[in-house]
């Protein structure tokens, strides 16, 4: 007696099983995908096993009986089903720039300038890997490859992670609007965590009395940007993109009304918020209004565009040289939430301060901190 091996169709990706065949060649053109992959939604290598060959036989039978229709639609001599066997010219040969164009028409309405380049920057990091291979010919195994890839030219998980977020939703959206009936081959691609990842190092209390101090003796925008920054927190962006009716000084309690602006949005819908004006940002608040300018910083900013990353790349070059290895601008944020720790103020007043998203359903009900709350808490630190 001759044993025969049965061929496995399955495998194991994050403890879950897989059903995993190639579509024959002279079916592909009606599959309009190489390869049909299924999660099998089982951890047990038996009933992976079982399940696996239930498909594949059930397969058979349906690409047996797609040979035949074409057979026999050729003795009938009908044309639709073999017209229908033949590959779509439009889903077939769409590229990867019809996908962006897609998708940059439908989302980009209201967008700025960082939103065309990082999507045209990203289907490029693509198609230079995959060698410009069309979207419907693009499969899961290319996803592992592209990651590798980004990964090889040097860019941290965190930015990996950004770049395979923006190709999905590129994909997905053109997989839509073109109805192709395939998988996004981009979700669910594992990327790891940077094992030596480098954190940002908030500034030194003795350090960030010093910047402050050089900036009352400098005293120009600059230094202004700089100031405001290292007593609030605020993102660089945030900052950069304040009109100088977005600061109130005549109030009781200073402070900066953060809204959108079209030239500038914020991160998060909790990004919008009264921020208060103490110490070394008050100083350089007076001296924004004081200059009489539309906007707080008309060297980065105009009614066009902000354009925080020369802001960054120029505070950045100057800071290098008085800061420790590992700060940047925006370490005055991570700053700014060490310092409130310092005195102790609740984590979810430190929340509202700086605009970060605080977790919890709870959180969501009332009006929040008020501002005359959150100055309290500002005047601890200064």
């Amino acid at each position: 007696m001759v044993w025969t091996r049965s061929p496995v169709y399955f495998y194991q990706r994050n403890d879950i099983y897989y059903f995993s065949r190639a579509v024959p060649t002279d079916l592909q053109a009606r599959f309009n995908k190489r390869r049909v992959e299924v999660s099998l939604k089982t951890k047990s290598a038996d009933k992976a096993r079982s399940l696996s060959m239930t498909l594949s036989d059930r397969l058979e039978r349906y690409w047996d009986s797609l040979r035949l229709e074409q057979i026999h639609s050729r003795e009938l001599g009908l044309s639709l089903i073999n017209a229908d066997l033949r590959p779509n010219d439009k889903k077939t040969s769409l590229s990867l720039d019809d996908a962006l164009r897609c998708y940059q028409s439908l989302k980009g309405a209201g967008k700025g300038d960082l939103f065309f380049q990082s999507s045209s920057r990203n289907i490029g990091y693509l198609k230079n890997c995959l060698d410009d291979k069309s979207l419907t010919m693009i499969e899961t195994a290319d996803s592992g490859k592209f990651r590798d890839y980004l990964f090889e030219r040097g860019l941290s998980s965190s930015s990996v992670k950004r770049v395979f977020s923006s190709v999905r939703a590129i994909v997905g959206l053109a997989i839509k609007e073109n109805g192709i009936e395939i998988t996004n081959p981009f979700v669910g691609t594992f990327i790891p965590d940077d094992q030596n990842r480098r954190r940002r190092l908030p500034v030194p209390e003795d350090v960030l009395l010093e910047l402050q101090r050089i900036c009352f003796d400098m005293d120009d925008e600059p230094r202004w940007l700089i100031a405001l920054l290292s007593d609030t927190g605020m993102r660089l962006a945030e900052a950069v993109g304040l009109l100088s009716d977005d600061i109130n000084l005549d109030d009781c309690n200073p402070h900066i009304k953060l809204q959108e602006h079209p030239w500038r949005s914020l991160k998060t819908r909790s990004s919008i918020r009264e921020v208060p004006l103490v110490g070394a940002s008050l100083w350089a608040a007076e001296r924004i209004k004081n200059n009489g300018n539309e906007f707080a910083f008309p060297k980065y900013c105009t009614k066009a565009k902000c354009n925080a990353n020369s802001a960054s790349a120029a505070l950045n070059k100057w800071l290098k040289p008085r800061v420790p290895d590992g700060c940047v601008v925006h370490s005055f944020r991570h700053s700014l939430r060490d310092r409130l720790r310092e005195v102790e103020c609740p984590s979810d007043v430190v929340d509202a301060i700086g605009g970060w998203s605080t977790e919890g359903v709870g959180q969501g009900y009332g009006m929040g901190y008020g501002l005359d709350v959150r100055m309290r808490w500002m005047k601890a630190i200064v």
